[in-house]
């Protein structure tokens, strides 16, 4: 299925890995694989600390729960550290989710919120074979 608005240009913008020590990992990729900061948050709203390093042709997202009810706690605790959740760009991500829904696409997110990159939305794992898709507005 091609949601309405995607063209071939779509990209990965980034992975994502929980952990539960934000400082450890960030150390880790920063002097382990010389990878620059290109942004860090604490996104209340979803109850993490977050940071995105940069490569050659996407990211890498480290995030860390805050808040022990939140759904990255929750993920942490029954699957332990590891990747999250993989985040592909979007030509239109608000177009996008309408057409996603249109579709029969289970989403988490049925309008843009504010993310650690700019506006994004989630789709459901159960959409997607178990894997967690983020995609953001590239536009």
């Amino acid at each position: 299925m091609k949601p309405a608005g995607v063209a071939g240009g779509r990209r990965l913008h980034h992975a994502a890995i929980v952990v539960r020590d934000l400082n450890r990992a960030q150390a880790f990729f920063q002097e382990g694989f010389g990878l620059a900061l290109a942004a860090a948050a604490t996104l209340e709203d979803q109850g993490v600390r977050a940071v995105l390093l940069e490569l050659a042709n996407a990211a890498l997202e480290l995030i860390e729960p805050i808040r022990a009810e939140s759904g990255v706690a929750r993920f942490l605790e029954r699957r332990g550290e590891g990747l999250h959740h993989l985040c592909f760009t979007s030509s239109g991500l608000a177009a996008e989710i309408k057409a996603l829904e249109a579709a029969g696409v289970e989403l988490i997110d049925r309008e843009p919120r504010l993310g650690l990159a700019g506006r994004v939305c989630f789709l459901h794992p159960r959409a997607l074979d178990g894997v967690l898709v983020e995609l953001i507005d590239a536009e």
